[in-house]
């Protein structure tokens, strides 16, 4: 039986919560978070193999953005039956990614990870710019994590109680903690998709999180504006701009005592909202408690609200969409902000926001409805 370990999570949390770390078959890391008793041990008794995966990193010399290589992934479990589903608990007969017959959340290295593996040295065909190539390759060294919210694989994360929605958030608070400590990791990135539309392959709610050998392209040019912004003025762009906006009814969404959520001004998709917390921090690690405590009712209300809007109160439609936490990087991320951005491509109903060719090949987004009007439309559908 793989060695089972309960502790406090990193960082502790004033909710009470503990994490639970196991090993699955084929060495891989899982860890259950959880308040009062834990989980009731359990030995993955699948015949699974060390994985050998060897993805790799590659430079784009034209633009300087890093593009991951993880040609493995073309075989990951694809869209299966709800009574072969890998993210529900283990039952007699099935044995799934998690061992236990129940859990509130479990995190666990991905079978199959864009990125995988310590960092390592260059690869033996690549040439270093500076020599005067321009093939440029390193390994796709870091982490692939998935969050599993909850057991009920008819749930979404709208569903959860604000005591589950904490209890996530914990959750991606301690990974972020661990994960960003690790030789290698530039950037940890939590996340959700939600829907087939945007591309999910497992119906189970869960969200993922990246631990990146490099700061993502987004990342990077959002500390070059905000660089030009302290030059220009002495002051820090993201605080700047959630005062601005805070003081501007019109795409305001709803605000609370330490957060405030606002469709952006230059808004790129149909319904775009950012949550900030008042007091500028780097990642979620430097939360407050009062500012954790706070984050999942505003949260739930939010998702709540996407599922009202192309339904009614009493029939909601689960809307797909993308919920992104944005940390600065370890290097070059001083004046960055934590925050979320949570987005849908649904524009209408019975329409989907595809992306153009403008947008697709040249990155120059043109939305279909304007900023105020979706605050507006936010709004309306409040609790």
């Amino acid at each position: 039986m793989a060695r089972t370990v309960t502790e406090p999570t990193a960082p502790p949390s004033a909710a009470g919560t503990e994490r639970t770390v196991t090993r699955l078959a084929d060495g891989r890391e899982l860890v259950y978070f959880h308040t009062g008793a834990a989980p009731r041990p359990a030995t993955d008794r699948r015949p699974l193999e060390p994985a050998a995966d060897r993805p790799e990193v590659r430079l784009d010399p034209a633009t300087g953005d890093w593009v991951t290589i993880a040609a493995h992934r073309q075989v990951r479990t694809y869209r299966p039956p709800a009574d072969e589903c890998p993210l529900c608990p283990s039952r007699d007969g099935r044995l799934s990614e998690i061992p236990a017959g129940d859990y509130q959340v479990a995190v666990f290295e991905n079978r199959f990870p864009s990125l995988a593996g310590a960092p390592g040295a260059p690869s033996a065909d690549a040439t270093d710019p500076a020599e005067g190539g321009l093939h440029t390759a390193r390994p796709g060294s870091g982490r692939c994590e998935v969050v599993c919210f909850t057991a009920d694989h008819g749930a979404s994360f709208a569903d959860l109680d604000e005591a589950g929605a904490r209890l996530v958030l914990d959750a991606w608070t301690d990974r972020t903690a661990e994960l960003s400590a690790r030789p290698g990791v530039a950037q940890v990135y939590c996340f959700e998709n939600r829907g087939t539309e945007i591309g999910v392959t497992l119906a189970h709610p869960h969200g993922q999180i990246y631990a990146l050998p490099f700061t993502t392209p987004r990342t990077a040019r959002m500390a070059g504006q905000a660089g030009r912004h302290r030059a220009a003025t002495g002051r820090n762009l993201f605080e700047d701009l959630l005062a601005a906006e805070r003081a501007t009814p019109e795409r305001l969404v709803l605000t609370g005592t330490h957060w405030t959520a606002f469709v952006p001004f230059a808004a790129r998709w149909p319904y775009e909202v950012h949550l900030y917390p008042h007091r500028r921090v780097p990642d979620l690690t430097r939360l407050t408690e009062d500012e954790r405590a706070e984050f999942p009712g505003l949260y739930l209300e939010l998702l709540r609200r996407f599922d009202r809007l192309f339904g009614t109160p009493e029939a909601p439609v689960r809307t797909p969409y993308i919920s992104a936490w944005h940390q600065a990087p370890r290097e070059g991320g001083a004046e960055l902000a934590l925050h979320l951005e949570l987005f849908t491509i649904r524009r209408a109903a019975d329409k989907l926001k595809y992306l153009a060719g403008v947008e697709s090949g040249m990155d120059a987004f043109v939305n279909d409805i304007a900023p105020e009007a979706a605050a507006r439309r936010l709004r309306e559908v409040a609790s």
